[in-house]
């Protein structure tokens, strides 16, 4: 029988900041992972760090490769009427968002762990929860060598993401579930980015996307249908749609070169209530998924975790349980906001997919309403670069 603190399932953005939170007050965890080291930092995911996510890898020591090689972004426009409306995150908010790939966040966070001497254990198998209703829960499982564990521990962090076996765990949850009627095709291009801004285009075709994820390449996004196949969309077939839905009055080129990677992802949203069960916590996608467009699905896992380190060590101490006992609900609250958000930026800038002339023209003019009102623009600028934790 082996024994640890925390045993956290998942090394994905919430269970690595997880583990430095802790070990930074004095709290032993053991790490879990079900794929591989070079897996984990390669899967391109979100790109957009809000205000309060670089702050805290600041405050840990863990922002020196995000600070040089990220980019700081101040606004974002929304495209519309053949024409760009920024918003000016800094000049609403005093804040600003940072473009850095979550891949690059979860090296650095791997980097970090091991140099301190800690280990993450990957590519194990048979994850098994047990006795969490009890104060010494158990994780079993098979490591990449073939040996099987048992390890005993006080409390478990299930930080494996939507797919994985720490939400099942929990009797009885309550699902919030919601499935847009579109997907986006996103692709990876070896390109520099055609604007210093990330671009929220609505055209009638559809949403487009123009993001970046460093001064030589760029990511980027069409709408299509959900049942929509890569088979479908040639390289060319592609740059002319984007080409098209991101076209504008003015001076602006698109920069066309060579696609590295093309993958279609459904749309949706979804929470499940509550977070914990006995000496079991969910964080970030175990507990819920976001629609992209808000770009809030990694900065929710850091928001989870920032306030379960705290809770866990001061039930692990002795010290009262008043913040474990209150971690889910406390959460909710940031989760519903940031679903609101997403939600409202989703169907705010998506072509509804039966064509509704009556949708189409709420669309336009929630689209001119944020472009002209400061106090649209501003609900919009504060949640975008990310509320106080």
């Amino acid at each position: 029988m082996e024994r640890t603190q925390v045993a956290i399932v998942g090394a994905g953005p919430a269970g690595l900041l997880l583990g430095h939170l802790l070990r930074a007050r004095g709290i032993d965890t053991v790490l879990l992972e079900a794929r591989s080291r070079s897996y984990v930092e390669q899967r391109v995911r979100a790109g957009v760090c809000e205000h309060p996510t670089v702050e805290l890898l600041r405050e840990l020591g863990l922002a020196d490769r995000l600070d040089r090689e990220g980019l700081p972004h101040h606004g974002i426009s929304l495209r519309f009427d053949r024409a760009d409306h920024r918003i000016d995150l800094t000049e609403l908010t005093g804040k600003q968002i940072t473009v850095y790939g979550q891949q690059e966040i979860v090296k650095d966070l791997i980097a970090a762990r091991l140099a301190g001497g800690e280990t993450i254990e990957f590519e194990v198998t048979d994850v098994a929860l047990h006795d969490l209703d009890t104060d010494t829960p158990r994780v079993t499982w098979t490591d990449a060598t073939g040996a099987a564990h048992d390890l005993r521990c006080d409390a478990i962090a299930g930080c494996d993401g939507f797919h994985g076996i720490s939400r099942p765990a929990i009797p009885a949850p309550r699902f919030y579930d919601h499935t847009y009627p579109f997907a986006w095709l996103g692709v990876l291009a070896e390109t520099p980015p055609s604007h210093e801004e990330l671009i929220y285009a609505r055209h009638t075709n559809g949403f487009a996307l123009h993001s970046m994820r460093s001064p030589e390449v760029t990511r980027l996004y069409l709408q299509v249908s959900p049942d929509d196949q890569l088979t479908n969309w040639s390289d060319a077939r592609i740059w002319d749609e984007l080409a098209t839905r991101l076209e504008v009055d003015g001076d602006f080129t698109l920069r066309e070169g060579t696609l590295l990677e093309k993958s279609i992802t459904p749309m949706r949203s979804f929470v499940a209530e509550p977070m914990r069960h006995g000496r079991l916590f969910l964080a970030g996608d175990a507990a819920h998924i976001v629609p992209p467009t808000g770009a809030k699905g990694m900065n929710l896992a850091v928001a989870d975790v920032h306030r379960l380190a705290p809770a866990l060590t001061a039930l692990l101490r002795g010290q009262g349980t008043e913040q474990a006992d209150t971690y889910s609900d406390r959460c909710l609250r940031r989760v519903w906001r940031a679903e609101h958000f997403s939600y409202f930026m989703t169907t705010m800038l998506h072509r509804a997919p039966n064509e509704d002339p009556f949708a189409d023209q709420l669309q336009l003019s929630q689209l001119r309403y944020v472009a002209t009102s400061t106090a649209a623009a501003t609900s919009l600028a504060e949640n975008y670069v990310g509320l106080d934790f």
